[in-house]
């Protein structure tokens, strides 16, 4: 796939996101950028580590940011919590190269992004039996059974 079909793709995408999905694609990018940068750290490549930590930070800080502390204090500073310390670790091994920190970091957001998915699907799925509860379905008639054979 050519650059620019990749790019409006990946705008169509965000564009048309649930703010669910577009929370599940932060969690990718960050896993994403932070994997990148593992790779750099362990080449020695040091600036490119950085300014791949860098976008994982600004990702974690997004994150962070979004939490409505209003609708769930509890759960948004347990979420904080876990934010601060995936970036105090990204601070870590940015400044010290150490793969460890970074893969504790990395360890948080996977977590993080499996919980999320979990959560998703559960919701989609309790969506699906409420719609299916709305659904007109007509009541079996004697000339409905009629038709349905046990027979082979």
């Amino acid at each position: 796939m050519n650059p620019q079909a990749s790019q409006q793709y990946l705008r169509t995408r965000i564009l048309t996101a649930t703010p669910e999905q577009l929370q599940l694609m932060l969690y990718d990018g960050a896993i994403r950028f932070g994997e990148q940068a593992r790779a750099a750290l362990e080449l020695g490549n040091f600036e490119q580590s950085y300014n791949l930590i860098s976008r994982t930070q600004k990702i974690i800080t997004e994150l962070s940011c979004t939490l409505k502390h209003d609708v769930s204090p509890d759960l948004c500073s347990k979420l904080s919590s876990l934010y601060t310390f995936a970036y105090k670790k990204l601070i870590e091994a940015s400044i010290e190269h150490k793969v460890e920190s970074l893969d504790e970091a990395l360890s948080v957001l996977r977590y993080q992004r499996e919980t999320w998915a979990m959560l998703l699907d559960h919701l989609g799925k309790q969506k699906a039996a409420a719609a299916a509860n709305h659904l007109e379905m007509p009541a079996p008639s004697e000339r409905m059974e009629a038709s349905i054979s046990m027979q082979g």
